[in-house]
């Protein structure tokens, strides 16, 4: 069973249909929209400042979500998937937007609707990635525009992960 642990008087909240893994672990100021899923060692850490995630959205294994305590809030859309061990801290990730593998989101960065940031890259404090972007590099800059083959890439990932968490509760 999850770890969902309440801190400094705050307690998770969650939407209808979501899962949560056995090692996931959400604690303090969260508040998660319907059909989420957060996987395996993955952390939703609402400690030190809020975490507000919309509805379909995936945490992929042994990815961290946290804030920067009185400062940086995080805030995560709707069809957002944060792949694996991605680091997404303090910043706003809007809709239909795909994060790719060990990519760091770093402090009151502002991820646009619509866009890619690219396995690996760091996305630097208060960067604002402009809506269907592709981003990537350390830091990360603008590579080029998101395509119809990639927003097909994005719908599907945040589509997909609500019927893989099916599966895992069937087996339960």
């Amino acid at each position: 069973m999850a770890l969902v642990r309440s801190v400094r008087g705050f307690t998770p909240k969650f939407g209808d249909n979501c899962f949560l893994a056995e090692t996931a672990v959400v604690v303090g100021e969260v508040t998660m929209g319907n059909n989420c899923t957060v996987w395996y060692h993955a952390v939703v850490r609402g400690d030190v400042h809020s975490i507000t995630i919309g509805n379909n959205t995936n945490i992929q294994d042994g990815a961290v979500i946290h804030c920067t305590y009185q400062q940086a809030k995080t805030v995560i859309g709707n069809n957002v998937s944060i792949a694996h061990k991605a680091i997404v801290h303090g910043c706003t990730v809007e809709d239909n937007v795909l994060i790719g593998m060990g990519a760091i989101i770093m402090d009151h960065a502002v991820i646009g609707t619509g866009s890619v940031i690219a396995a690996g890259a760091i996305v630097l404090p208060k960067t604002i990635v402009e809506p269907g972007s592709i981003y990537a590099g350390v830091p990360a800059k603008r590579v080029k525009d998101v395509g119809d083959d990639m927003k097909a890439v994005i719908e599907r990932t945040a589509r997909n992960y609500p019927m893989y968490a099916e599966w895992f509760k069937e087996s339960q």
